[in-house]
């Protein structure tokens, strides 16, 4: 099984403009994104990928493989189906994720390993980590799973909810977080970048819950591994602690 790692990486963010080439204690964090995910010794290759000449000199100066690619992608899933165009040999594509410096190799692994699985079409992680502010906090996104481990729908909200019942909700029910990591396998990824979006995609801004409504399947991989991501220009001093 061959398998690309893409890091796509905007320079236009709305929140943090710029934040890819940000200073972390002397790497800037599209590197600190690359190095971390080349740990990973089961990818065949890594490779950012950016519509943004600044963030494509950045990679190329610290060794780094790239892609120029369109600026009109509406996600970070669009742009890794562009390179994977390029890689028709890969038959997994892993999306990881470019505002998190602190990526661990482990995570991409499990991650990788549930396409032993010839069943599984698209892959995440989740897990079970959650404290009551997680759960009513609509930037941690919940999954429902069924009995094989995948993904019945995704949720800002607290699903299920726990509010027409009697019983303590972290203790009377598994709750799991989503970690926005993906994996596809790669003739997945180019039809899910075809589909219409539709209106549960739009109600809660989850791109995956447009995959769902046209009957792909997510597979869920339970981690106990959590890395901070640099959303706000707020999120950078817990970052550099860590560092």
């Amino acid at each position: 099984m061959k398998v690309l790692g893409v890091i796509p990486a905007r320079y236009a963010s709305s929140r943090f403009p710029g934040k890819p080439l940000i200073d972390l204690k002397g790497k800037s964090m599209i590197q600190r994104v690359y190095e971390g995910a080349k740990k990973c010794i089961l990818f065949e290759e890594v490779v950012v990928a950016t519509d943004d000449h600044r963030i494509f000199e950045a990679v190329l100066s610290f060794g780094g493989k790239v892609v120029m690619t369109s600026d009109s992608h509406p996600s970070g899933t669009d742009r890794c189906a562009e390179v994977a165009r390029s890689f028709p040999q890969m038959d997994v594509i892993v999306n990881i994720q470019g505002d998190e410096p602190l990526v661990d190799f482990r995570q991409l692994e499990q991650l990788i390993e549930a396409f032993k699985d010839n069943e599984t079409q698209i892959a995440t992680l989740g897990i079970k980590s959650l404290s009551m502010e997680d759960l009513i906090n609509p930037n941690r996104v919940k999954i429902v799973l069924n009995k094989s481990a995948e993904a019945i729908y995704f949720s800002r909200s607290p699903i299920p909810n726990f509010q027409h019942s009697n019983r303590e909700p972290l203790s009377s029910y598994p709750y799991t977080r989503h970690i926005g990591l993906y994996a596809y396998r790669n003739s997945i990824l180019k039809e899910i970048t075809l589909l219409e979006p539709t209106e549960l995609e739009k109600t809660e801004s989850l791109e995956q819950l447009r995959w769902l409504y046209y009957g792909y399947s997510i597979k869920v991989v339970q981690t106990n591994i959590e890395t901070p991501n640099i959303d706000v220009p707020e999120d950078l001093e817990k970052v550099i602690n860590l560092l």
